[in-house]
């Protein structure tokens, strides 16, 4: 059996720019973070060697790769040209929630195959050939940075250039300054699903816009603001950035937000949040606020309908965790 645990990340400003519709035309940044919230894969052989039986939100089993159902499970079973394997994933947050869900299946998949037929792979090829299976193959309308944040793990600047080229750039922050930055946030779930490709199909769709273009560049111009004050120790310039970056997305797309989720950012903004975002394409999921700790109480209690979720910073990226043959 071959077990691996792959982090959810969070998105903090830039998102959107990891679009090659932008990228190309543009070089895209984002800044994020992974978390200690994971999916787990496990794989081992499967009683009948003439078939396949997978395992998410529902139960697969059939004769021939081509007739699953789930389409990362298909295209990367027929890449490994597997029979006779039982695939489960368990995960500790629902998909369409805006962590990076499909793109943390996608990495922890093919980490774990790669694993049970003895080959060792790097994080940037593991991010690389997630990006290929979901972008190129499955033509999801998405972008490259949860591949990335993914595989690698830990707080970085991930950049896009126009030739297809990513660079993953760790932030240089103390354990003490991560601590403090980990402290002054807070998140908290909306209640709702969505499906984000509806969404970022419609912002691919507008980022040939001049208008739209302008805002993903000074969307990406953030990206190094926000690094420079939290590498210079400004912990706080984090809700004014966050702000101000959560403005600029939602004129990227008509469905990014809705009323509810209006009345839930202003609620925080006047009860001691400085700034904060709807993480993922937008539609629902979590909300992510920088608050710091002396206002937490008061902006918790104005928020007590929602479901706080308690997270933690991560750095090591997709790992193994049990491999036995």
């Amino acid at each position: 059996m071959i077990i691996t645990k792959t982090p959810f990340r969070i998105s903090f400003v830039g998102g959107g720019s990891d679009l090659e519709a932008f990228y190309s035309q543009h070089p895209g940044a984002v800044l994020s973070t992974s978390i200690n919230k994971y999916m787990y894969i496990s794989s081992h052989k499967y009683f009948e060697e003439n078939q396949i039986r997978v395992k998410y939100s529902q139960t697969e089993t059939v004769e021939k790769v081509h007739d699953l159902k789930h389409p990362i499970l298909r295209v990367v079973l027929e890449k490994f040209g597997l029979n006779g394997i039982e695939i489960s994933s368990i995960a500790d947050i629902p998909g369409g929630t805006g962590m990076g869900s499909s793109s943390s299946f996608t990495v922890g998949l093919l980490h774990n195959l790669y694993t049970s037929i003895g080959k060792k792979v790097i994080k940037g090829e593991l991010a690389e050939e997630a990006c290929l299976i979901e972008i190129e193959l499955l033509k999801e309308p998405i972008g490259k940075q949860d591949q990335y944040a993914a595989a690698y793990g830990g707080m970085n600047v991930i950049r896009f250039d126009k030739d297809g080229t990513t660079a993953v750039d760790p932030l240089d922050l103390s354990t003490a300054a991560k601590e403090e930055l980990e402290g002054n946030l807070l998140m908290f779930y909306l209640g709702t699903q969505r499906k984000a490709s509806d969404i970022l199909a419609e912002q691919k769709k507008n980022t040939a816009d001049t208008d739209k273009t302008e805002t993903l560049k000074k969307m990406v111009a953030l990206v190094y603001d926000l690094q420079s004050a939290l590498e210079d120790g400004h912990m706080n310039d984090m809700g004014k950035i966050l702000h101000e970056n959560w403005i600029l997305k939602q004129q990227l797309a008509s469905a990014i937000t809705n009323p509810e989720i209006n009345e839930c950012y202003e609620t925080a903004l006047n009860n001691g949040a400085t700034g904060g975002k709807l993480l993922g394409a937008g539609g629902g999921g979590f909300m992510l606020f920088y608050c710091p700790k002396d206002n937490q109480s008061k902006l918790i209690n104005s928020l007590s309908k929602l479901k706080r979720f308690d997270f933690a910073f991560e750095n090591k990226g997709s790992t193994v965790i049990y491999a036995e043959k």
